[in-house]
């Protein structure tokens, strides 16, 4: 038995395991973030918490062109320009 200090538990359960919510407020872990895992050598393991950009178009920085659009007269349902 390890004479570690715990910062927290939890258990696994199917194939997930829930992140203690301490853990998740030091870190800012939030949803949509992604954990990346590394197994060490030693058995032990890494986590490295991969934060995600404030929303889904976060990168998107629009049309800035001058020619009016009409998204809804130029494109069909699936977004595919028509003729």
């Amino acid at each position: 038995m390890s004479s570690e200090p715990v910062d927290a538990e939890s258990k696994v359960s199917g194939n997930q395991a829930n992140i203690p919510a301490r853990i998740r407020r030091e870190l800012g872990i939030d949803d949509g973030d992604q954990l990346r895992w590394h197994l060490e050598e030693d058995g032990s393991i890494r986590v490295r918490v991969v934060q995600q950009r404030s929303g889904t178009f976060a990168d998107f920085d629009g049309y800035g062109g001058e020619e009016e659009t009409d998204a809804t007269t130029d494109h069909d349902a699936w977004g595919v320009e028509t003729e």
